[in-house]
């Protein structure tokens, strides 16, 4: 495949002109055929690095991802584009799954996005079988490792379909990898050699701020005080979101709040206001961000600290995408090594709790022993909870814990929008029986704005219609109601919802067994990230990014200097040692001018600029046109 097709590529159906740093060697890669792993930082663009070759190779992509609500924006940005691509996830009918598998096995999608949990379907392998596929992608890849801080069991069914493909590369994309992970993902996805293409983790612009403060409240209004543009404020809890947001609204901060747990019409109200410049902060949970593409964000700022470096690293990377200065601040209070150290023992109940929240889950979902093999069903958590009066948080982690032993599939709470089809031919449309004025309108509106509804399924927003085209949003519901009831339509109302998944029937209790690495194993990496991030905050010593640089394997890192840490080392006269290893890193990765040495070093410019002068009679490096560079 030629550079050029590559490139004309990019520009016809993205617009851009040029690729990101990585993106180009691990598309050429992938056309190659080779298995790749590629780990690209937050915000770098990994969507591109699949789409492009996907548009050259002949044949379906398959991309595999646990997302379910990127997923359906990745879809609708193809489908803009207008590019065939389709989801399959197990929030979907049975007659929509059907649609979309016969569109991709008689060649009619370029794109087939699926969750995890569907490889588990023997029906579905089947229907694969019958498919032409040329690129298999495994996003959020280190969700396949169980060294990985996400593990999820159901990604380790990927392997299987490489049989029915082996001609077919495999891309895999992460943002967060350490090098256990790495080597764990290659070895799970059968690479037929390691290839790994990495996009360093550093950020020159991001600064990296630790404040040990026991009023963080105080802290945080005192910080947002002299830092100006527009952020994000993570915090562990949905209640906290909406008690920060007034408490900054109440000392004259523009903020709102967002998590999960909003309708969507809102959630998107909130994000778009936030985009706009409307509102400046935005309090979160960590549900803030998939998919968030602003790129003047300013600083991020944790009130609660993270389970894990990766974790921590993903949040901070929504700062500073446009290249300018920006800072990440974590406020550390002395009760904060504690509530981490708690989260261990919330996240691995006792065994016999999670035999007991599987038994009360069948009771809930009325299956019998022997029943429920290859089937899904809603889920309610709270309500189960109440039910059976058990702790939320120690039950989802058995949930998740079931989900690692793979006797269920447990997948998190999702926000489905309503969808329709019509079912008849459009001249029958205008014959309906019953139909008033209003609901002609609304019709033709439908008719007007949603193309391919006679042949596929196409989502809507019921409320969105209304407000767009000045109609009241229950003339919508009647509408579509009316026409379902005479079967001219399909309609499928909105659902918000949690699923699980029983790749196998109930089992007796005594039968299950919550085997050592879901345990065991699975804690004790939890009880090291834990410790990774409690030796992070508690530094006071080292650089902060070069901390988190080796952390994910990262060799021969030099100190940022604009760090805290750094920023206090920058008083004190380092040695000329220091002075010459620093200067002497930053030119082997590029030339550079004297100023952008002096910028990230965490020196004094003086001694730097006597360093550089010294570096310079003794002809280890050398000056032409403004740069320095290494002889």
């Amino acid at each position: 495949m030629d550079r050029g097709s590559i490139h004309d590529t990019l520009r016809r159906y993205w617009g851009y002109d040029s690729f990101r740093a990585k993106q180009e060697e691990i598309i050429n890669s992938v056309l190659l055929g080779k298995d790749t792993l590629g780990l690209l930082p937050t915000g770098g663009g990994k969507s591109i690095t699949f789409q492009v070759p996907a548009m050259l190779l002949d044949g379906l992509t398959i991309v595999v991802t646990p997302l379910i609500a990127l997923m359906k924006d990745q879809v609708d940005g193809l489908r803009d584009r207008h590019i065939n691509a389709a989801y399959i996830h197990s929030g979907l009918r049975h007659i929509e799954i059907r649609n979309v598998i016969d569109r991709c096995v008689f060649g009619k999608c370029k794109f087939l996005y699926i969750s995890p949990e569907r490889l588990a379907s023997s029906s579905f392998i089947e229907s694969l079988r019958r498919m032409k596929v040329s690129l298999i992608v495994v996003d959020e890849a280190h969700c396949i490792s169980q060294w990985g801080y996400d593990f999820r069991p159901s990604y380790l069914n990927i392997a299987s379909i490489r049989q029915l493909f082996p001609d077919a590369p495999v891309l895999a994309l992460t943002a967060s990898a350490t090098p256990a992970v790495v080597a764990d993902i290659m070895q799970q996805l059968q690479f037929k050699e390691p290839n790994v293409i990495r996009k360093s983790f550093r950020r020159d612009n991001l600064s990296y701020i630790v404040r040990h403060q026991e009023n963080k409240t105080e802290k945080l209004f005192s910080a947002l005080s002299r830092i100006y543009g527009s952020g994000i404020i993570y915090v562990s809890s949905r209640a906290k979101t909406k008690d920060i947001a007034e408490q900054l609204k109440s000392q004259g901060f523009s903020a709102d709040y967002y998590h999960a747990g909003l309708p969507t019409e809102e959630k998107r109200d909130k994000q778009d206001k936030w985009k706009r410049g409307e509102i400046r902060i935005i309090v979160a949970t960590n549900a803030f961000g998939m998919g968030i593409d602003k790129p003047d964000v300013r600083f991020v700022m944790h009130l609660d600290v993270p389970n894990s470096l990766e974790e921590y690293y993903q949040e901070a990377g929504r700062a500073g995408r446009d290249g300018k200065k920006a800072y990440v601040m974590l406020l550390v209070s002395s009760k904060d090594e504690g509530t981490l150290k708690r989260r261990i023992s919330e996240a691995f109940p006792p065994k016999d709790f999670i035999k007991d929240v599987y038994t009360h889950m069948c009771d809930f979902l009325g299956l019998g022993i022997g029943a429920g093999y290859d089937k899904v069903f809603d889920f309610n958590l709270q309500l189960f909870c109440t039910t059976f009066k058990l702790p939320e948080r120690q039950t989802y982690s058995a949930l998740k814990i079931l989900s690692a032993c793979q006797y269920i599939d447990y997948i998190d709470e999702v926000d489905t929008l309503s969808r329709i089809m019509i079912l008849v031919e459009k001249r029958e449309l205008y014959n309906v029986e019953g139909m008033t004025p209003e609901m002609d309108n609304v019709l033709e509106l439908i008719l007007r704005n949603f193309a391919g509804v006679f042949s596929d399924y196409i989502f809507i927003d019921e409320p969105t219609i209304a407000y767009k085209h000045n109609i009241p949003v229950n003339k919508i519901y009647e509408t579509l109601l009316f026409l379902s009831r005479k079967h001219i339509i399909t309609y499928i109302p909105r659902k918000r919802t949690a699923y699980i998944f029983f790749p196998y029937s109930r089992m007796e209790p005594r039968h299950l067994t919550i085997h050592k690495e879901a345990y065991e194993v699975g804690k004790q990496r939890l009880e090291l990230r834990i410790n990774s991030m409690i030796d992070y905050v508690s530094n006071q010593t080292s650089c902060r990014e070069a901390k988190i640089l080796k952390y994910f394997g990262e060799e021969n890192t030099c100190n940022c200097g604009h760090c805290d840490i750094c920023v206090e080392r920058k008083k004190a006269s380092p040695s000329e040692k220091e002075l010459a290893d620093g200067i002497l890193y930053m030119l082997s990765l590029k030339s550079r001018t004297l100023k952008e040495i002096t910028d990230t070093l965490a020196f004094p410019a003086k001694d730097i600029a006597g360093m550089a002068r010294f570096l310079l009679k003794e002809g280890k490096i050398t000056y032409t046109d403004g740069l320095l560079s290494i002889k």
